[in-house]
This record gives C-alpha cells, structure tokens and sequence, in this order.
C-alpha cells in the first residue's frame, strides 16, 4: 500500500520524524535495512535506547506506521527522508557508508517528483557532492529538474519536554528554490516554522555550528574546571554568578566528559572533495582534545580523594552513579562512563554502578554490578562517582550515606560532597 512518507534509518534520528509524522496523520513507512529493529518495532518494542517508549511505540503503529526491510516500499512515496547514523570513523571523520547504501536503495527505486531530504548530520557539501550523485546515478533523473532535494539537519535533544519536534525550528536548504519550498511544505506540516537556508551547504553548515559551538563551550568551561579547582575556587558559584548576566553570556557546565551523537566536525576535511579549504578548525581540535582528557581529569580526583582519606585506588570499591550521556534517559552514546569504569578497572578497582535506565551494563564486554539498594551500595563503597544527575537521586540524602562522594555534575548542594 502506497504511503506519503518513508524514513529511511529506524534509529535515534527517524523515529522521533516518524512519531511527529503520524501524529500529523502522515502516513508512514520506517525502512531499514537490519531487521532487529523493524522485528522490535513491529512488536510494539522500542529498538533504541534512550529514544521513545513503548507505549509511544504502539501509538505510532496503531496510527498507521509500518516498519520494513522491503526497499520496495521506497518507490511508493511522495517524500523519502533519510536518517542514516553517521558516526566517526576509526581515522576520526564522519563515517558515510550507512548514508551512501540508503541512497543506492532509494535510487535504484527513486520516480520523478518525489522530495528527498536529508537529515543526517554530515560534513558541509554532503549533500550535492555525494548523495546527489548517487540518486541520479541510480535512477537516471536529475535533481532540482526531475525530483526535489534538500538538507535539513535533524535539532533533537530526546528527552526534552520543551523543546520538541514540532517546537523546533526546522532549517532547510534545497539544491534549488523549488527544492526548498516542496520541503518546507513538507516541514511545514510537522513544525511550527521552518527556516530557509540559502543551499544544502548552509543548512549542513548550520549542524556543524552548532554542534561545534557545543563542544567549544564545554571545552571552556571544562578548563575552567581544572583551573578553578586548582586555585580553590568553587567554579559552580562562578557559574551561578555569571549567568545573571542579561547579554553576551550563555551558561555551560563542565562533566566528566561529553557524550551524545552530535560531534564536532571539521569541515577542513572533506575526504570526497578534490578543493582543500586550507583552513581547519583549530578551536573545534583543541575543545575535543580538552574534552577527551576529562575521563583520566576524573580518574585522576578519584585517585587523589581516595588517597587523601588514606586509601588506594587498588582493590577500592568504586561505585558509579549514571552512565548514560544525558540525564533521565538510557541513551549511552559516547557517554564517558564507560572509559572511567574501564580505567579504573585497569587500575586495580572494583567497580560497581547503579542507574535507573540502564538495567544492564558491560564494561569490555563483561557485566558490571548493578546495586539494588543505592543509599547500601553508597554506604558500603570506598568512593562514589556521580558522572550523570537523574532525577531521581536524592543527593542530600546520598551525600550523607555515602563514605566519599565526587560530584562531576555540580547538582549536590554546597558543601555535600566534593565537586568538580
């Protein structure tokens, strides 16, 4: 049965577009090529940690979703929109290959006048330098002449309950003028106002920016971290202080490192583009350097509080508190947990964690501990990390159960427990 959309990707970036979809009575078809997650999907079961839930799983279902493995489903829709992961590759850039074997099926299906949009973050040029190429390879049309193309990077932040999909601004850049307006009328059914861009690479632009200018400022306030701690002033009411400023201040808050799927990405590195711009980031560099030390940052407070309280870090009991990226989700993607556990454990530690979204934790592929009762596994630790603030921990009550508490967060009240 034909529908009026396909996602094609069933990951953390279309399901939240298919849910907004059927919501907006969009009838919808979810393709991916991996058949765990249509099977989990179809069940009723969300295949994505972190992303929606089931009940929100079987509202979508009964509004008309169908999830496939049939690629012969893309041929049947009037706008397909890609949501292929695009991760970092072993040599540090963006890893395309997921994005390219949707495109292949999409071409080799793609008919004259359908919109394909592009919501995958990508490096600027993506779009016209490589999915272009193999839409029209594969299906002997033309963009902008025989089918509609732009980019519109995907703005999510799961889990925020006011932020959401349709209160969003969506930023869209077609290949040409018609191209933009067939997708802002698409986004225009989903969101409360769209944005144009002047082109595809203004629109992939834009992600980078803004998942750029992310990073750089945790970078900073990272820094800040380290040095306010080494001058023995409470960076926190720095933070306080500061963000009363009415203009040209935005608060950041340092961590024990910066997890998520957005990543910083330079666009000095355009591995499919024979123009080299000459001119690299070297602030989003230098931000991702500072922000991949603050796991060994953290091991090395550990080391240093333990010590101080005439302990050592081998054979201490170690318990972690939230190892997922972001706060009261279970998503885990690049969350700095698992690089601290995995240290400590090299360094003689016995490690254990609690979370309340995360039920099943393996470090190395072996299971960690899960505690059962908190404010016991508090009690009976040598030291107690707070690497991710749930909202359902009771810090004062946890400050005064724990032997040792370090909070990398800042959320314990003043004088609680030992801060970052």
């Amino acid at each position: 049965m034909p529908a009026d959309l396909a996602v094609i990707g069933l990951g953390h970036l279309g399901l939240p577009l298919v849910q907004a979809a059927v919501a907006a009575g969009i009838d919808t078809v979810g393709y991916d090529t991996d058949a765990r997650p249509v099977a989990e999907l179809r069940a009723g079961r969300t295949p994505v940690e972190g992303s929606l839930t089931a009940s929100e799983i079987r509202r979508m279902l009964s509004g008309g979703f169908r999830p496939t493995t049939s690629a012969a489903e893309l041929g049947r829709v009037r706008t397909a929109v890609i949501c292929s992961p695009t991760p970092l590759g072993p040599d540090g850039t963006v890893d395309l290959t997921a994005l390219r074997d949707a495109a292949r099926a999409l071409a080799a299906r793609l008919r004259p006048h359908t919109t394909v949009l592009l919501e995958s973050a990508v490096p600027p040029g993506t779009t016209e330098n490589v999915l272009r190429p193999l839409l029209e390879e594969g299906s002997g049309l033309t963009a902008g002449r025989d089918f509609h193309l732009a980019c519109s990077p995907s703005r999510l932040d799961p889990g925020n309950r006011t932020h959401t999909y349709a209160a969003t601004p969506k930023v869209i850049g077609g290949l040409t003028p018609a191209c933009t307006e067939s997708a802002a009328a698409f986004y225009g059914r989903l969101t409360d106002k769209v944005v144009r861009a002047k082109g595809p690479r203004e629109a992939e632009m834009t992600k980078v920016l803004e998942t750029n200018f992310r990073h750089v400022n945790i970078a900073l306030v990272n820094e800040m971290a380290v040095a306010c701690h080494d001058l023995g002033v409470d960076l926190w009411d720095v933070i306080r202080c500061a963000e009363t400023k009415p203009f040209g201040f935005q608060p950041f808050r340092p961590g024990p490192g910066v997890g998520g799927h957005g990543v910083p990405v330079d666009p000095g590195c355009l591995p499919y583009s024979g123009r080299t711009p000459g001119h690299p980031l070297r602030m989003v560099s230098l931000a991702q350097e500072i922000n991949d030390r603050m796991p060994r940052y953290v091991i090395q407070r550990c080391a240093t509080l333990l010590n101080e309280h005439g302990k050592s870090v081998r054979g201490a009991r170690v318990l972690l508190l939230g190892v997922t990226y972001k706060p009261d989700s279970a998503d885990q993607e690049a969350a700095p947990a698992r690089e601290i556990a995995t240290r400590l454990m090299d360094m003689g530690a016995q490690i254990g964690y609690h979370d309340p979204h995360v039920l099943d934790w393996r470090v190395r592929e072996l299971p960690v501990p899960r505690a059962d009762s908190l404010y016991e596994a508090a009690a009976a630790a040598d030291l107690t990390v707070l690497l991710q603030h749930h909202r359902t921990y009771d810090l004062q009550g946890l400050a005064v159960k724990a032997q040792l508490l370090l909070d990398t967060r800042g959320a314990t009240p003043a004088g609680a427990a030992h801060r970052l």
